[in-house]
């Protein structure tokens, strides 16, 4: 399953309301279990014609669960166990430029990590591994959304550096200013160390930013009423349904794994010899690594 050559299974992460869609068929809600401990929901299953979807609530339904409180290692390791090849990471964000304004998607292409209080790694003591984040996400995925937003006249940019910062607060004016001399392009809370753990999990990554609102570094984002953020919201709730519509039957196409080198991501990343790994992490691992450790 985890070298990419089974039939594409599309996993999609985001808010309570996105797998909506549309002419989805045969959906059941299914709660899987991880060593990793408690997602952050169960996961949605469902059919879109020929094409098997898998959603997750990032936040939970009824959004319980803070930027700091989501269990990113068992958001991901679930979606593993429940059989995904590639994910949609999509969420809200705040905008470092003008020509960026409230409702543009954004496909990101890297990562600027600023958390500090989550677990960002399957491995560790007993079995350490590196992976490579040069390209956090997959190209072949971003072509695939950028051809669906354009059809569906979805104002969108291809390529953009997102920030990801711990939270719950917003940022002050002087940290927003900071990462906009970094020539960040969107802020968020939630896309690391998801994207990160994504790549150890060998499963194919896109981030869909969704812009609600310009950072504080804005001269008008004092002006900004909550009910215009609301109203960004729900219309990009709508365009990110027609996305996941449109861009699901396009990736169900592909053939054997990833030629970008997602669905092979470990191969040169074990760094532990055999015998001195710890088995219960092992155990674990069954579902991330399990392509390379049960070989």
């Amino acid at each position: 399953m985890g070298d990419g050559e089974t039939t594409p299974v599309i996993g999609i992460i985001g808010g309570s309301g996105v797998y909506d869609i549309e002419g989805l068929e045969d959906t059941r809600w299914e709660r899987v279990e991880s060593p990793f401990g408690e997602p952050s929901d169960a996961l949605f299953f469902g059919r879109l014609g020929d094409v098997q979807l898998v959603f997750l609530p990032r936040h939970g339904r009824g959004h319980p669960l803070g930027p700091s409180d989501i269990n990113f290692r068992a958001n991901i390791d679930c979606m593993k166990r429940a059989g995904v090849t590639e994910i949609l990471s999509l969420s809200a964000v705040g905008s470092f430029r003008d020509d960026l304004p409230p409702g543009t998607f954004v496909l990101v292409d890297q990562f600027i990590d600023r958390t500090f209080a989550r677990q960002k790694s399957f491995f560790g003591r007993g079995l350490v591994a590196h992976v490579s984040m040069a390209h956090p996400t997959c190209g072949r995925l971003g072509d695939a959304l950028e051809t669906a937003a354009r059809a569906g006249d979805i104002p969108v940019v291809r390529g953009g550096t997102y920030l990801a910062m711990e939270g719950p607060q917003f940022s002050s004016r002087a940290e927003s200013e900071l990462y906009r001399s970094w020539n960040c392009d969107v802020i968020g809370m939630t896309n690391m160390p998801e994207a990160k753990l994504a790549r150890e999990a060998e499963l194919c990554y896109a981030t869909v930013a969704m812009v609600t609102d310009f950072d504080c570094w804005h001269p008008d984002h004092d002006h900004v009423e909550v009910s215009a953020i609301i109203e960004v919201l729900l219309s990009n709730a709508d365009k990110a349904r027609d996305l996941v519509r449109r861009t699901a039957p396009v990736l169900a196409g592909r053939r054997g794994p990833c030629g970008q080198g997602c669905h092979h991501a470990l191969d040169n990343a074990l760094i532990t010899a055999p015998d001195a790994r710890d088995p219960d992490l092992l155990r674990r691992l069954d579902a991330v690594a399990g392509r390379l450790l049960k070989a």
